[in-house]
């Protein structure tokens, strides 16, 4: 079995299992950051994927000016919108960091002591 016809079977299978993940009900937060984990692990997969093809110019020749402007676009489309999401996220965070300190501060009356 070549190397691209197995990364098919799997990518598959993570298809299927993410499916199942995405339908799961009710989580809690702690099952919520698991399926963060999975799904960046996931994605980073397939980043890592397309990194070897792009970076290998024999498997690259094998794909037409338009197969290879058709991965640019959507290539860059994805990477727009999933920029723009980890902008806003961060964002959110940044936020939520923010006012995390605030309470920690406000709840600080002492005056610090530095012992020599």
């Amino acid at each position: 079995m070549f190397l691209a016809e197995r990364w098919i079977q799997v990518s598959e299978k993570v298809l299927e299992e993410l499916k199942r993940l995405e339908e799961t009900e009710k989580k809690d937060r702690l099952e919520l950051v698991r399926s963060m984990r999975i799904l960046l692990g996931v994605l980073e997969r397939s980043l890592l994927g397309w990194k070897q093809w792009v970076n290998n110019p024999d498997m690259m020749s094998k794909f037409s000016q338009e197969d290879l402007e058709k991965m640019n676009k959507k290539l860059s489309e994805f990477t727009r919108t999933f920029i723009e999401y980890d902008l806003e996220a961060t964002k959110l965070g940044t936020e939520r960091g923010l006012k995390a300190r605030k309470k920690a501060k406000k709840k600080k009356e002492r005056p610090e002591i530095y012992v020599a």
